[in-house]
């Protein structure tokens, strides 16, 4: 009897972890950029790579994954935590703060090039209005996966042309809901119905679940994470992440809405609270493998055979949609204030197509809206733009260094937004001694972030308008989040002697430059302390010690100035004898 697996899908899940166990460090050694490497990779396992060669060759099928359930049921999973992420970096602070670039700029690009793009092919091949419209919006968006990594590969994710880009893609992303919908209502109609006022009353009825979902949601998600985080558990945290995303994905799916559109509005509605940094942190080691298995399940349907059929064609398309958009992504940055070498580095940058093409081709093509061979097509020209997306960008950062002008010809983005997304003083721990800091800091005026493990207090203090969030300052990967290496100093308040100095330790051993002041209870602790890496160490019991020995002074009669002099030089004493060798407070 043949033996029968009862864990499905057995096979398919074993290839991509080894493919993935493999591929991720080759790639990073290499420094390739991890989405071509896993583009190339489903290319050549997938249906149209190796099966094609298994009937001849037949112990190629075990390294082959052919279209059928298996794949499928891992692509919708890749989907769905690939708009998660994407959600959760669409948070309202962050498109506030490059309003000017996200809302005009980003405004403008989608809805010209939609438009060059979809009447293009409407004049061109004779496409129906639908089917241009539709083709247009989808290909006017660009890669935030591609783009993004490359931005952090150069270094460049903070300068003006950076943020710029980072604002347009942010559009893009917003522009995935009125897509889909647009989408299921074109989807929705009969031959006689009236599109226009369909899609009208569809629109309006996906706008009237999306607000029920976001706010009913944003409520029942805030209290879940609140009530739950006081447990500090990493697994609580994934399970919760997991509930929320299958379950309001899932909510999406009986409304009449994509599962996809769901997972990003749980990415939004995380993206929300204090709870943001934790859920980055915990989702951090998973986002590499998700990202990879919606990439490679992406290669898998680039059928190579069409390359083959018509190459000259499949060049033409190509090269005109990267042209096309890059051109439009250049004049909008120039009328930004970017010099011209900047601006064609910017239009480069961001030529190619999107992965939410493949999600949206794939959802207008269950929906009976684009044909299977046209949706085909569609996809295989925008996966041979993200393969050539690095060698544009470097070609594009040619340009840029070549021709760049003088410092200050690049116009900064309006109302602050770098200085205040970086530069900012960390705070560890937000009980009375970081709240009194942050008070002070607050009435001089100078930019801080906070971290507190108590979610109740958390909570109360964010709701207060209070830049405070959930989070164990004292962990590497969440500094690395929030651009520490970038802060002027990082004080650690909490009055744990054991978590300070793992804290003082991890921080001093990845951001060796950064100043770190740290409260201590004792001597002992503080000396400890400095030689762990901190800058300052103060110590509890000395400046207790030290302030009622000065109204102890003034009370004898000594005048004010004397006091501070006696007081400054006992405390220099101390601090002098805390790094001294071999000296036992």
């Amino acid at each position: 009897m043949q033996e029968q697996h009862a864990f499905p899908f057995l096979r398919e899940i074993l290839l991509f972890l080894v493919l993935s166990g493999i591929l991720i460090p080759i790639l990073q050694r290499l420094r390739i950029n991890q989405v071509v490497g896993f583009l190339a990779v489903g290319t050549l396992v997938g249906p149209f790579g190796l099966a094609l060669l298994a009937d001849n060759v037949p112990w190629l099928a075990f390294l082959a994954l052919p279209r059928d359930q298996g794949t499928a049921a891992l692509a919708e999973i890749g989907v769905l935590f690939l708009m998660f992420m994407i959600g959760l970096e669409l948070s309202a602070a962050r498109l506030w703060a490059l309003r000017r670039w996200v809302f005009g700029a980003g405004t403008v690009q989608v809805l010209a090039s939609a438009l060059l793009l979809g009447g293009g092919l409407l004049l061109a091949s004779g496409l129906d209005t639908r089917s241009a419209l539709i083709v247009g919006l989808v290909l006017s968006l660009s890669s935030t996966a591609v783009v993004m990594q490359l931005l952090a590969q150069q270094r460049a994710t903070g300068s003006p042309l950076g943020q710029a880009a980072f604002a347009i893609l942010m559009l893009q992303d917003l522009a995935v809901v009125p897509i889909l919908l647009l989408i299921g209502a074109l989807g929705g109609k009969s031959g006689g119905d009236d599109v226009a006022l369909l899609a009208v009353l569809t629109l309006g009825k996906a706008a009237l679940a999306i607000g029920l979902i976001y706010l009913v949601g944003g409520r029942v998600v805030h209290t879940l994470f609140r009530s739950f985080a006081d447990h500090r558990q990493p697994d609580v945290f994934m399970a919760l992440i997991l509930l929320c995303t299958f379950g309001i994905a899932g909510l999406a799916a009986s409304a009449g809405l994509s599962m996809a559109l769901g997972a990003l509005l749980t990415g939004v509605v995380l993206a929300e609270t204090e709870f943001k940094h934790e859920v980055e942190l915990v989702i951090e080691p998973f986002k590499g493998l998700l990202m990879g298995l919606f990439f490679m399940t992406v290669g898998m349907s680039i059928d190579t055979r069409q390359m083959l059929e018509a190459p000259l064609l499949l060049a033409g398309l190509v090269a005109g949609l990267v042209l096309l958009k890059a051109l439009v992504v250049a004049a909008v940055m120039r009328v930004g204030g970017h010099p011209w070498s900047r601006a064609l580095e910017g239009g480069l940058l961001l030529g190619q197509g999107g992965e939410f093409v493949f999600v949206a081709i794939g959802y207008a093509m269950s929906m009976q809206v684009l044909e299977p061979a046209l949706g085909a097509r569609v996809m295989l020209v925008v996966g041979l733009s993200l393969f050539l997306t690095p060698m544009l960008a470097r070609l594009g950062r040619a340009i840029g260094q070549r021709h760049e002008r003088a410092r200050d010809q690049l116009q900064e983005l309006g109302d602050g937004a770098l200085a205040s997304a970086r530069g900012r003083i960390i705070i560890a721990g937000f009980g009375r001694v970081g709240q009194q800091l942050a008070k002070l800091l607050g009435e001089q005026n100078i930019p801080f972030i906070a971290f507190e493990c108590d979610a109740k207090l958390v909570s109360r203090l964010h709701a207060e308008g209070k830049p405070v969030y959930f989070g164990n300052a004292a962990r590497p990967e969440l500094l690395h989040h929030v651009h520490a290496d970038e802060a002027p100093a990082i004080v650690l308040t909490m009055d744990h002697p054991a978590s300070a100095m793992r804290a003082v330790r991890g921080i001093r051993r990845d951001f060796p430059h950064v100043r770190l002041f740290v409260r201590s209870r004792d001597e002992k602790d503080a000396r400890a302390l400095r030689l762990a890496g901190a800058s300052v160490v103060v110590p509890e019991t000395l400046e207790a010690s030290l302030q009622l020995s000065a109204f102890v002074l003034e009370a004898m009669g000594l005048d004010e100035r004397t006091v501070d002099g006696i007081v400054n030089h006992e405390r220099e004493l101390v601090n002098a004898k805390l790094l001294a060798p071999g000296h036992a407070p």
